[in-house]
């Protein structure tokens, strides 16, 4: 005898919806320590370069700004979710704001939240920045996993980069020397990452008026040392 019971349709059936782990469109690599970052602009839609000019870096309050990789839809919610808190707590109005230190801690809350129910937001997170003159950068990632350090990358970089910089890196590093760094790491990423590009942005974090701001320095390429008649491009 056949069941009356409602089989599920296709709106209702669990597997219908589960597409967050699905990465659709993702952003590569970004590296940042002290004040000064480098990230890849270009997000990716499986093995193409689809979007050319991607933001990357959000100032989070007064004190704290967010970088990411990974799944681009990610990002958005978890600044949905930012702006939230953010005006939650300007809505006190008694004088303090948050600062990096527990903007990081709530993200790591998050994804871990979302990790346990296999829901994970499929991103690499970089939380830095300065709070009454006491810099603070750390990392979460899609499982949970948070530390702090004072060099930190994301992607490809957390392989790759993170050994060259803990090896050059010293805490009196000009911002020059900086550049050339980030810049040495980026060519070693771009030789071992087959949907890499050289084109870059760099940016600066300063504090202006007690607030943390964000400058980019317009887009660069890293030189890669192929000579100009063996490169070919298609429109």
């Amino acid at each position: 005898m056949e069941s009356n019971q409602a089989k599920p349709g296709l709106l209702c059936n669990p597997e219908a919806s589960q597409r967050t782990l699905y990465s659709i469109l993702t952003l590569l690599a970004f590296l940042i320590f002290n004040v000064k970052c480098m990230m890849r602009i270009f997000g990716s839609y499986g093995s193409t370069l689809r979007c050319k000019s991607v933001e990357r870096m959000k100032p989070i309050g007064k004190h704290s700004l967010l970088g990411a990789s990974g799944e681009i839809s990610g990002f958005q919610e978890l600044l949905r979710y930012l702006d939230e808190l953010i005006l939650y707590d300007n809505m006190w109005d008694d004088g303090n704001s948050l600062g990096p230190k527990e903007v990081h801690n709530y993200l790591t809350r998050v994804v871990y939240n979302r990790r346990n129910k296999f829901n994970p937001p499929w991103n690499s997170l970089i939380l830095g920045g300065v709070k009454k003159g006491q810099k603070y950068l750390g990392i979460a990632s899609m499982i949970g996993v948070n530390f702090e350090d004072n060099r930190v990358a994301t992607g490809f970089g957390n392989h790759l980069a993170r050994p060259i910089l803990r090896d050059e890196w010293h805490e009196n590093l000009t911002f020059e020397e900086g550049v050339k760094l980030l810049e040495k790491c980026m060519r070693v990423l771009l030789y071992r990452d087959r949907s890499a590009v050289n084109k870059l942005q760099e940016g600066r974090v300063r504090v202006v008026a007690s607030r943390l701001s964000f400058d980019p320095l317009g887009l660069g390429a890293v030189d890669c040392g192929r000579s100009s008649s063996s490169v070919r491009s298609y429109e």
